[in-house]
């Protein structure tokens, strides 16, 4: 964060100091996490329902913080009061990203990809200048605050995900930090059960592009007919990117190697350059598209950004990780999140990945997709069947609709179980993998990872020799 005096950090979020130097200077980062104050830095202390913050605070100031902003007083440790904690840092970060006058601020929505296109994005900026950038999903009201106040003057891009749960989340966090820079990635039913409808879903992704001032640019992915007529919502200038014709920045001639890594030419008003991915997944192309649209908004050259993004790789954790278990099974990690939308992406993956082996998937509960729940999980089921794969392991009573869509298939040749919990699904694998299987697991925040974990627990036991049952 750039230096504050605590007079200047309590105006900021309309509190008052208690116990407190008023010219002393906040130096330091602001935390919500007492073990990770360093010395000059500002304490946050939130009180949950598990544990208060206040507790910690006589702690923080030992190691050095300069004050903690909290809602309460606490003896002996310098105060910045206020009524509310997550509104005051939310403040405080806005006036830190107003100060900054040489940062452009990319906001990046939609309702799958938002993570993967986010580290994309940041690894491109990289190239350009200073950037900063939240870790793995770090996109709710307080995530948002967080990765702003990391922003210093040396900062040049700022890059951040808007996750929303419903209407006005997502105009709360541009309130947060205004973007020059609006990506918006598609509409989806990922949080059907909170908006009601796609539609709303599609107005509350709006938001973003409404947030932009005319000198911004909206970044609009021209495959998803429901991001393309968000042109309409901004007076900012549009950009289109995507495989369609009227895409400004486009990728034709996509193809996937035996690894499911797309290669693609990439067409500019600049010119084409050819592109080979080291992500797996055709759904890549379009994350990738959505960033090259922004480096070269930015002024990154047609032959750097092409190259740039032949070495593009995962950022954040369990999103498409690929490994290969040295009894030549290969797994792909993608258990951090799921919704219909990416369960397809990733599924249709892994049947480009078969070649002369089985492709199994398990699969997990998808959460909060309300009345559509049930739906949900049984066209995943039947995508399964119709894409061929050879295995579905089912993970828990509440994902067994996706076993029921996959069973009705007629003519699947393939074969579908439900088992009770992780560890059965590890089991159930270790049964039946051979080399040159490939498996998939995704599921929603249900310990699906689990299963992946199992799977790397047995390499590194195969690795050094130890052996597996």
């Amino acid at each position: 964060m750039i230096a504050l005096t605590l007079a200047e950090v309590a105006a900021a979020v309309d509190g008052r100091l208690a116990g407190a130097d008023p010219q002393a200077v906040v130096t330091g980062s602001v935390e919500f996490d007492s073990r990770k104050v360093s010395p000059g830095g500002l304490f946050v202390a939130f009180a949950g329902e598990q544990a208060d913050g206040h507790d910690f605070a006589p702690a923080a100031r030992d190691d050095g913080a300069a004050a903690v902003l909290g809602t309460r007083e606490v003896p002996g440790v310098p105060m910045v009061l206020v009524d509310d904690a997550l509104t005051a840092m939310g403040a405080l970060a806005r006036a830190v990203v107003d100060r900054l006058d040489q940062l452009t601020v990319i906001g990046i929505t939609g309702s799958s990809g938002k993570t993967t296109t986010k580290d994309l994005i940041a690894q491109l900026t990289a190239r350009l200048g200073p950037t900063v950038a939240p870790p793995g999903s770090f996109n709710n009201e307080l995530g948002h605050p967080y990765t702003a106040l990391q922003a210093d003057e040396r900062t040049r891009f700022l890059v951040l995900e808007k996750g929303a749960r419903g209407p006005g989340h997502v105009r709360y966090l541009c309130d947060i930090a205004p973007p020059r820079i609006a990506v918006v990635l598609n509409v989806g039913v990922a949080h059907i059960g909170e908006f009601g409808s796609v539609d709303a879903i599609a107005a509350a992704k709006g938001e973003l592009v409404e947030q932009l001032p005319a000198t911004g640019l909206a970044v609009l992915n021209a495959d998803d007919p429901r991001v393309d007529a968000m042109a309409g919502r901004t007076a900012a200038r549009v950009v289109r990117y995507g495989e369609a014709a009227a895409a400004d920045v486009r990728a034709v001639d996509v193809t996937l190697d035996e690894r499911g890594r797309p290669s693609y030419t990439l067409v500019t008003p600049e010119g084409s350059r050819p592109v080979r991915l080291g992500l797996t997944g055709r759904h890549q192309v379009g994350n990738t598209l959505a960033a090259a649209a922004v480096a070269r908004e930015l002024g990154m050259p047609l032959d750097d950004l092409a190259l740039a993004l032949n070495e593009l790789g995962l950022v954040s954790s369990r999103r498409m990780d690929v490994f290969d278990r040295p009894d030549g099974v290969t797994v792909v990690d993608d258990s951090y999140n799921a919704n219909p939308a990416s369960m397809a992406a990733a599924l249709r993956a892994l049947a480009g990945m078969g070649g002369a082996g089985r492709t199994f998937a398990v699969l997990g509960y998808m959460a909060e997709l309300g009345e559509y729940e049930r739906d949900g999980h049984t066209e995943v089921g039947r995508l399964v069947a119709d894409l061929d794969v050879d295995r579905l392991i089912v993970v828990g009573e509440a994902a067994a609709p996706i076993h029921h869509g996959a069973s009705a298939v007629r003519n699947w040749g393939g074969k579908s179980v439900l088992v009770t919990d992780q560890a059965a699904a590890v089991q159930a694998l270790r049964a039946e993998l051979r080399a040159g299987d490939v498996v998939l697991v995704k599921g929603s925040r249900y310990r699906t990872w689990e299963v992946a974990d199992g799977l790397r627990a047995d390499a590194d036991a195969g690795a050094t020799g130890t052996g597996v049952a």
